[in-house]
């Protein structure tokens, strides 16, 4: 047992191991000041089966460990004759199952070696762009206390081309710190003649304590099992996971024999695992895969944050969110224009929350005139437009769990339009060109109406550029004004139908359109004066209701 810190739980654990019959050999790491060590030493000195090996200083990285390692376990050899599997543990290692479960097990694999030991080449947990090269540069200087000097020793060799020879029959391996190994194997990597230039040589490897019994144990060992029985997981960054209470059922579920790193304060679990009852977990073969699920999603967790809700540590960072939304939403361009009572209908058909205008320039209009909506929202254009991506966020995850329906239009504010197509929670149907509605309705000098209509186009052909962007990921749906009122019905039932809030059912009636009679006039008047509008599409010229002319087309399907 490797200890360097909670010297109380180390002595609890050993106790529990020795109460089992386990003879346990202890290092203490040097850097522990000799008063406390002794007092650990004299607390535990009336169990025969718990001896103390050599001190060595002990860093990350270092041969310490390793050093370490080799100390208690020729201490362990020499004076426990009978001993045949040694089981290598740190102070935070816990037993997850009764230790007789353990030696039931290991008796039935009496020339077993369990030691996770894979070439350089199969492994894909290194972490810090050192793989082969931890075999064949030198790395004198501490990485952890001793950082830029490590950092340009390594550069160094690399750029004079300086390599280290690998000793002779050895093929680099490397894995998890804790094994299992047979007093044959050990023993044999102990007293191997060899042994004075192995040591030389890992003395300068990095991290010689994932490599070192890794390596040598595949000269001697008639069968591995390139595994641990210890449970030990690591994040993203290399460092382990820390278990608490909160992880009590988590552990059960693993079925493995032992576990790290258990947080010394957690009294629950060591109260509920360090007993003799034979019903602290049920007898099964250790999987640790069976939680890897949960450490894989706990990994997205904090690396990708949850969806739609931006951490601050990555918030000036464009692009590092998990997405722009967390749930879905729906946009539509021309529908409040082309229908005189849009907004209600659509409520009423879908239960949702319809706003208005949520970018237009003078306020955000959110459903039923409020000023200021979930989450503190203000309509104030000034706060919405200083981050309108964070606005259109905050508002979706503060309504989650009600589907947020808006308008947008060119007479908007356009800046969130990439937002918009690239977010993949996003429904966007727009009507082309109807924002001419207006326009045609309005009692104004006709040459401020040609003026107006021109910048709109302008604006909205823009907005359609970005749509029909091939890294659109949004759900789009684009008709000319032309082909959505020849029949309205089928359009805004797809709609319906997506949105999917309410039972699903056939529209009865579409909502109130506005009367467009001389509006073919009123786009035939605009070419007239020298502005072209082909958004809208082919409409004729009379004073008949309109009746669109055009051919059978099906709507322009984006994504």
């Amino acid at each position: 047992m490797l200890v360097h810190t909670a010297l109380g739980r180390a002595e609890q654990v050993a106790r529990h191991w020795a109460a089992s019959d386990c003879p346990v050999v202890i290092h203490v790491d040097k850097k522990v000041d000799n008063k406390t060590y002794r007092e650990f030493q004299n607390a535990i000195r009336d169990e025969p089966l718990i001896k103390f090996s050599k001190r060595h200083f002990c860093e990350w990285g270092g041969w310490g460990i390793t050093a370490a390692t080799q100390a208690a376990a020729e201490e362990l050899l020499h004076s426990f004759a009978d001993v045949r599997h040694v089981f290598l543990a740190s102070g935070s290692c816990l037993p997850l199952r009764p230790v007789d479960e353990l030696k039931e097990y290991l008796d039935a694999r009496p020339r077993t070696d369990f030691i996770e030991s894979a070439t350089t080449s199969d492994v894909p947990w290194t972490v810090g762009g050192l793989d082969i090269e931890r075999f064949t540069l030198r790395f004198p200087f501490s990485w952890k206390t001793q950082r830029r000097m490590f950092d340009k020793y390594v550069a160094f060799q690399c750029k004079l081309g300086l390599k280290r020879r690998i000793p002779k029959g050895l093929v680099p391996h490397m894995g998890s710190q804790w094994w299992c190994l047979t007093r044959q194997t050990l023993s044999a990597i102990l007293e191997d003649p060899e042994r004075p230039k192995y040591d030389r040589y890992f003395r300068k490897v990095w991290i010689p304590d994932e490599s070192y019994f890794q390596t040598l144990a595949r000269q001697y060992s008639a069968n591995i099992e390139s595994r641990s029985l210890t449970l030990s997981k690591f994040d993203f960054q290399g460092k382990p996971h820390i278990f608490y209470d909160d992880h009590l059922q988590l552990l059960r579920r693993s079925d493995c024999f032992v576990a790290r790193k258990i947080w010394p304060h957690a009294d629950r679990v060591y109260e509920t695992f360090l007993t003799d009852g034979a019903g602290a977990m049920k007898r099964a073969e250790p999987n640790p895969g069976k939680i890897d699920r949960i450490f894989a999603k706990a990994v997205e967790r904090r690396t990708r944050g949850r969806a739609g809700l931006v951490m601050h540590s990555r918030f000036p960072n464009e692009g590092w969110e998990n997405g722009l939304t967390c749930s879905a939403y729906s946009v539509f361009q021309g529908f409040t224009e082309l229908f005189e009572d849009f907004e209600p209908w659509l409520a009423k058909a879908t239960g949702t929350q319809v706003h208005g205008h949520l970018f237009s320039p003078e306020r955000a209009e959110f459903s039923s005139g409020q000023t200021v909506i979930n989450g503190g929202l203000s309509n104030a254009p000034e706060l919405r437009d200083y981050n309108g991506a964070a606005f259109l966020t905050n508002l979706i995850w503060n309504t989650r769990g009600e589907r947020q329906c808006f308008q947008f239009g060119p007479m908007d504010t356009q800046k969130i339009c990439w937002k918009l197509s690239n977010d993949p929670n996003a429904q966007i149907s727009v009507i082309t060109g109807a924002w001419a509605v207006p326009l045609f309705t309005a009692n104004q000098n006709f040459s401020d109406l040609r003026r107006e209509a021109a910048r709109l186009q302008k604006i909205e052909n823009k907005f359609l550029y970005k749509l029909r962007n091939p890294y659109a990921k949004a759900r789009i749906r684009i008709w000319t004004m032309a082909e959505f009122i020849e029949s309205p019905m089928e359009p805004l039932q797809t709609i319906i139908d997506e949105i999917g809030n309410a039972p699903q059912r056939r529209l009865s009636e579409a909502p109130k359109m506005a009367d467009l009679t001389g509006f073919g006039q009123f786009l035939q008047n605009l070419k007239n004066q020298g502005m072209h509008p082909h958004l809208m599409g082919d409409f004729p010229i009379h004073d008949d209701p309109i009746t669109p002319v055009k051919k059978q087309r099906k709507p322009y399907l984006v994504k």
